[in-house]
């Protein structure tokens, strides 16, 4: 018999504290992304750029979750039919914006740019592997036990963001310090295939595997405990 899909729980702590980290994921990536394209006209890099329109992409994602969550807290009711819509919504993210690291990527490729060095966007990609660790870290670990599909896959879709930070940041100081430039369009290539995967999953809700885990790992606990 078909076990009943259990709902997310919008009353606990890990729901309010779900939605401050989408207030906080707002905030950072509009500073992120102003600094970030800023930077990278100035330094006619195509790698801060999209790393600026990856900003852009996570503040609609962002955004959209903490309006639903919100209004799932207030009303203490969750709708599922929207729940799922905003999670497609989610998953449509990952697809832009492996569409759009693909196509950069191959374009540094063809064109063979070479941009300035800019020590503002080491600085910056350097501190966003930082601080959006803790945040997809702190996403996930509340998506789990609030038994929110939508705050899982939007965990995985800011740790996506945390691998493009990094990749970003290793050539920006590659290209610096050794002046490779095609070490940022292989990684970029990577990632948007990554990304494709991960909106796949998204889509079919393939990601919510964690929920399952995570269920099964409480019931474990607690029947050993009894």
């Amino acid at each position: 018999m078909k076990q009943p899909k259990a709902l997310p729980d919008v009353r606990g702590d890990a729901a309010r504290k779900a939605l401050v980290l989408q207030y906080i994921t707002i905030g950072y990536n509009v500073v992120e992304g102003a600094i970030a394209v800023g930077a990278g006209l100035a330094a006619a890099s195509v790698a801060l750029v999209g790393f600026g329109v990856d900003s852009g992409i996570e503040f609609v994602a962002a955004l959209l979750i903490a309006v639903r969550l919100r209004t799932a807290i207030r009303t203490g009711a969750v709708d599922e039919r929207k729940e799922f819509r905003a999670l497609r919504f989610v998953a449509l993210t990952f697809f832009a914006l492996g569409a759009f690291v693909l196509f950069e990527s191959i374009r540094e490729v063809v064109v063979q740019a070479k941009p300035e060095k800019s020590l503002v966007g080491i600085i910056l990609t350097g501190i966003s592997v930082v601080t959006l660790s803790f945040v997809a870290a702190a996403k996930r670990r509340n998506g789990l036990a609030m038994n929110s599909r939508l705050i899982v896959a939007d965990a995985a879709e800011t740790r996506l963001c945390v691998w493009l930070s990094v990749t970003t940041f290793l050539g920006l100081v590659a290209y610096a310090v050794l002046g490779w430039t095609w070490l940022d369009a292989v990684a970029g290539l990577v990632i948007a295939l990554f990304a494709i995967n991960q909106g796949r999953r998204a889509w079919g809700g393939e990601l919510t595997c964690d929920l399952s885990r995570h269920r099964r790992h409480i019931a474990g606990t607690r029947f050993n405990g009894d």
